[in-house]
């Protein structure tokens, strides 16, 4: 497809090949375990992945998993399509991508963009009641989920230097050139955020702001007092991953690449540390689901995504967007077990926000553990009279 004339969509049907299942069933079954500490807890995370719950899920990958059935409903809940971009700066990219439009004619065109180690497939419970809402007096969207370059069905990039500034790059031609959408509305959490584009300013930018953190005890509500826990929680048990994802990601690449206990282990501790699982929880078949879209590329392309965002340059990089105002009014949607969601004083050093709407439940994949509430936060947000004012500016 890297060869297919630029801005041509193609529908795409996902289908991975017999030997790679065959080959993964093969390495599930030759599969060595390490031992719990005996006086490790069965709740208790803290040294990673539990080994029953990762033993069970590889077990019933073996054994039970249905990937056929499962590639199935996805090609029936994605309308799904490749093309082949030309990004200023980089060359040419294929790009994946999924395409719901609404019947209605007042319908905000929305981009729905993923994290890691998430994938398309996060939009999957939201796009219905997007595209065809119950209420005509409800706003309705069209619909469109690109894929990360690696994420996924989305080919991998072929050269080094892909992060978020040129995947906005990508995404935005992928919306006007290709799609004929001049103006659209977006939502992003983790790298959607990045890439649509917040953390706390430095504190030559916000002294005050600083100022409030030393304070914290007295200055912020709970709420934010949690959100800061929640932070410093994760940078001390939870940062690792970062460290090494934006180092030395092919290293690690070579082990979660080719073992799918590796890799199964690697993301079912994140599903449980970042998901609100008092409140939610993965099924099985979700859970092994959401690890074959990084399976099917060899994890590598997802890992290195961290490597080539933390290396970028420039006014827009990633490092730089910490200290960048965003003038594009912006909505937050708040959920308590979200690993990092700054007060809102932080929030207004970068970021023009004139929605925040905070709940009692959810975590870090809003849309899969709690789409209901997303959704309406959505259509309420880019309903408001600021979103009109200025979708029409």
């Amino acid at each position: 497809m890297s060869d297919h004339p630029f801005n041509q969509p193609v529908p795409y049907t996902l289908h991975l090949d017999e030997e790679l299942l065959d080959l993964t069933k093969k390495k599930l079954e030759l599969a060595r375990y390490p031992e719990e500490q005996s006086d490790i807890a069965d709740d208790d995370w803290s040294q990673g992945a539990k080994v029953k719950v990762v033993k069970r899920l590889a077990e019933y990958w073996a054994n039970g998993y249905d990937w056929r059935t499962e590639e199935a409903r996805i090609n029936g809940d994605f309308n799904q399509f490749k093309v082949n971009v030309d990004i200023p700066g980089y060359g040419p990219q294929v790009l994946h991508y999924a395409h719901q439009t609404s019947s209605r004619p007042d319908a905000l065109p929305l981009v729905f963009v993923q994290g890691w180690p998430g994938s398309f497939l996060e939009a999957r419970k939201i796009i219905e009641p997007l595209t065809n809402p119950p209420d005509p007096s409800t706003q309705a969207f069209h619909v469109i989920v690109p894929s990360i370059p690696g994420f996924g069905p989305g080919d991998p990039p072929a050269k080094s230097g892909f992060g978020p500034m040129l995947t906005a790059r990508a995404f935005k031609i992928l919306m006007v050139d290709v799609l004929g959408y001049k103006r659209f509305v977006t939502q992003g959490g983790d790298w959607g955020a990045m890439i649509t584009r917040c953390g706390p300013p430095p504190w030559y930018k916000a002294p005050l702001t600083m100022g409030r953190l030393i304070l914290s005890p007295y200055l912020y509500t709970n709420r934010e007092l949690d959100s800061i826990k929640n932070m410093q929680y994760y940078q001390k048990e939870q940062g690792g991953y970062l460290k090494q994802q934006s180092t030395r990601p092919q290293s690690l690449g070579f082990g979660l690449g080719d073992s799918p206990i590796g890799l199964l282990g690697w993301l079912v501790e994140k599903f449980h540390e970042w998901m609100d699982v008092a409140n939610y929880t993965m099924s099985d078949d979700e859970a092994l689901t959401f690890v074959m879209m990084h399976w099917m590329q060899g994890a590598t392309p997802g890992l290195r995504y961290y490597k080539m965002a933390f290396a970028e340059e420039g006014e827009f990089s990633t490092l730089k967007s910490f200290t960048k105002y965003f003038d594009v009014p912006t909505g937050l949607s708040h959920f308590p077990r979200e690993i990092a969601m700054p007060p809102h004083d932080w929030v207004a050093w970068v970021a023009n926000e004139q929605f925040r709407r905070e709940h009692d439940r959810g975590g870090h994949f809003a849309a899969v553990e709690c789409p209901e509430l997303l959704v309406q936060d959505l259509r309420d947000w880019f309903s408001s009279e600021v979103v009109r004012k200025a979708m029409q500016g």
